[in-house]
């Protein structure tokens, strides 16, 4: 489904699920315009996604919110033709009536319908601290999580020497304020506010051979 450079011409949304590969093993995302093949998931990667699931279906259990989870949904940027597919994406299920892709493509557009979105930092890292960042901004997403295990991002987002940090961004006035936790750090979750969860129980998920 990847584009070579005499192929490629910018697609629009519909165009590009016309074309998505029914029961790909592979992932693929448009970022403004053009198919981008998302690289496969190491198994640290699966690790700690498969810790953030167990975590915040207990806490979505506990309190009984209307929320479920998703790893193969997109997010449609309203405004230019991107779609990407987070790693964990909470879905509001009561507000999927008001979703029009729903149905058919399994696609959100409504802030209201994702209380939090979860990226764990893969090598295409400026992805997750640019592009989507800016784009679930615009989109007034509540809650977005950037996950860097490996400590990939870039030094002025996680030090110098690089540290492996979580990122919290909470939209605040229109714009996302960049909370970084690392180590022991408890991270605080606008969303999920009786989570008790540090960096370092997540980081530590990850099997050690």
């Amino acid at each position: 489904m990847t584009q070579t450079q005499a192929e490629l011409k910018l697609l629009t949304f519909d165009e590009f699920m016309e074309c998505y590969p029914e029961n790909s093993t592979i992932r693929y995302e448009l970022h403004d315009g053009v198919i981008v093949e998302m690289p496969p998931a190491t198994g640290d990667h699966t690790d700690i996604i498969s810790f953030l699931l167990e975590v915040i279906l207990l806490a979505i259990q506990e309190c009984k919110l209307p929320y479920r989870i998703s790893a193969s949904t997109f997010v449609k940027t309203p405004d230019k033709s991107s779609a990407y597919i987070p790693d964990m994406l909470v879905i509001n299920h009561d507000n999927l009536k008001n979703e029009p892709f729903w149905k058919k493509q399994s696609t959100l557009i409504d802030p209201k319908s994702i209380p939090l979105i979860i990226e764990i930092v893969s090598t295409n890292w400026q992805d997750d601290y640019y592009d989507k960042i800016r784009d679930y901004e615009t989109m007034s997403i509540p809650e977005y999580w950037i996950v860097d295990y490996a400590a990939l991002g870039g030094r002025k987002f996680i030090g110098n020497p690089k540290q492996p940090t979580i990122f919290v961004c909470e939209l605040i006035d229109g714009e996302y304020q960049m909370t970084p936790f690392r180590g022991t750090d408890p991270i605080v979750s606008p969303t999920f506010p009786q989570l008790n969860l540090t960096v370092k129980q997540v980081f530590d998920s990850v099997i050690v051979i």
